[in-house]
This record gives C-alpha cells, structure tokens and sequence, in this order.
C-alpha cells in the first residue's frame, strides 16, 4: 500500500464530518470499501472522502441507500474516480432528480388549494373535488401523486 493513498476510518469522519459509526454503516451496505491492515485496521482511499460526500448529498436528496448503492456500484473500484466517471453518475441520477423536483413543485403549489385528499371534510374540497371524484381514481392524494 502506498501510505498516501489511503487514510483511516477516523481520517474519513473528520474530513467528511460523518460519525464513525455510520462509515462502519456505509461499509457494511456496500456503499464504501475498506482494504484490511495486517493488524486489520479499516483503510479508505482518499477518493473515498467524494464517496461518503455524494452519499450526503444524494440522501439530502432524498435518495434512499439501495438508489445510492446502484450508482456507486458503477464507479471503479480500487481507483479514484474520474471526472467522466462522476459525470456519467449525473447524467443518470438527472431524470430521478428532475421527476422528484416536479412532485415537489406540484406539492408546493397546491398546498394553498386541497392536498388531494378526496376527504370532503372541509368545504374547500367541495370546490376542488366535488362530489369525490378523485376517489375514483384510487387511493391517496390524487391531485398530487395522480
């Protein structure tokens, strides 16, 4: 091992900010990949620090870990990302991203009408959803997720 390349679990926290238990967590979903010391000592490459920051920034995103975890699975092992290697994540992760801005857009500008309950509780949804129409349609808030 060529010492520089590689640094510690408690490196990788502090240079992230993330707790060493949840490096451990990552490990162990297969989100990161540790190499063993003879006296069996977690070591991470340095590119590791992008991994574990794209996992914070893709569960910010609300991606779940299984989503992570099949992006990450594309990228080299064993090696530094490259800028075409990352670029390739992104260009796949834009549709998942831009579908979820759209659900969150509709979200937002329907929250002053009716959240698409179907409920006919409140005399608003009389204007919005007359009659219960939207519960034809199934279950759930309809006007949003329909």
């Amino acid at each position: 091992m060529v010492e520089d390349r590689f640094i510690t679990i408690g490196q990788l926290a502090a240079r992230t900010g993330v707790a060493v238990s949840a490096i451990r967590y990552y490990e162990d979903k297969g989100l990161l990949q540790a190499l063993r010391t003879g006296g069996n000592q977690r070591r991470f490459l340095r590119s590791d620090i992008r991994r574990v920051s794209f996992i914070l920034i893709a569960q910010k995103l609300g991606l779940a870990l299984s989503e992570i975890e099949g992006q990450l699975a594309q990228l080299p092992q064993g090696r530094a990302p490259t800028l075409s290697d990352w670029q390739q994540i992104s260009r796949r992760m834009r549709f998942e991203i831009d579908q979820r801005i759209n659900l969150l857009t509709r979200t937002r500008n329907q929250l002053d009408q009716c959240i698409g309950c179907g409920c006919l509780s409140l005399q608003k949804c009389q204007l919005y959803n007359k009659d219960d129409r939207l519960g034809a349609m199934g279950a759930g808030p309809r006007a949003i997720l329909g």
